[in-house]
């Protein structure tokens, strides 16, 4: 059961509207890391969830980005209003202007439409929670972008604001990750092949302006078997080349 409280989880206050800004806020409203993605992708994943605790920790973020998008909303509406009174504004942005008078509506900074194609649910709490944790990886990134695109002081609160719950939200879908007790490795019930699953292909090969072969803790050690360009490796052992 949802319960709309008449109030935003953060005030916000623009000081002179900007409605290009406005329309690069758009991007968290209804892009593909925005919040509606992210109430969405976390409320069904919640609905499919059969393990209690999980289930009430994806439901209460899920419901709290619904929140989120209010915010991000309101932002963006304040800024995009003077396309509903200014033939200017509106020439800046007609889709805005004389589809939605000035308002916000389900589509991105470039007018693509909100789809469900941008929600990631596997229906496997392991790789739903690390779907998650890149969810708000992302779109903190896209909040840092946006202070940096404007100067009104107001919308840089609310968007810092915005921005921090991300890493909240990342903090706790690393724990509820970790709780599960599982190896970082350790996906699903099947166990991987032997021998392959420890195999590095030095499929990018040879020295030249993009760079050269190198090597670190992710080809080397710990196991590791570094297998020298795959693709050639028939017509190595046929040569005796080395």
């Amino acid at each position: 059961m949802y319960h709309h409280v008449k109030k935003l989880m953060y005030t916000v206050r623009v000081g002179t509207p900007d409605p290009r800004f406005g329309r690069m806020l758009l991007e968290q409203f209804g892009g593909a890391n925005g919040e509606l993605a992210a109430a969405m992708q976390y409320s069904i994943q919640g609905l499919n969830c059969d393990d209690p605790a999980r289930k009430d920790l994806l439901m209460d973020i899920g419901t709290e980005e619904l929140s989120h998008l209010e915010v991000i909303g309101t932002l963006a509406r304040l800024h995009l209003k003077p396309t509903n009174v200014t033939r200017s504004a509106a020439e800046a942005d007609p889709l805005i202007a004389i589809c939605g008078g000035g308002g916000v509506n389900l589509f991105n900074s470039q007018g693509n439409p909100w789809t469900a194609d941008y929600l990631k649910i596997s229906g496997q709490i392991e790789v739903d929670l690390r779907n998650n944790i890149a969810a708000e990886a992302r779109a903190k990134i896209v909040y840092e972008r946006l202070i940096d695109f404007t100067d009104d002081a107001g919308s840089k609160d609310a968007l810092q604001f915005l921005m921090t719950r991300e890493i909240t939200h990342m903090k706790a879908f690393m724990k509820a990750l970790d709780s599960l007790g599982k190896g970082a490795l350790e996906i699903g019930a099947r166990p991987p092949t032997p021998g392959v699953v420890d195999q590095y292909f030095n499929d990018s090969t040879g020295e030249g302006d993009a760079g050269k072969d190198l090597r670190g803790p992710w080809n080397q050690g710990d196991g590791w078997e570094f297998v020298e360009a795959p693709a050639f490796k028939d017509l190595m052992d046929a040569s005796g080349a080395r």
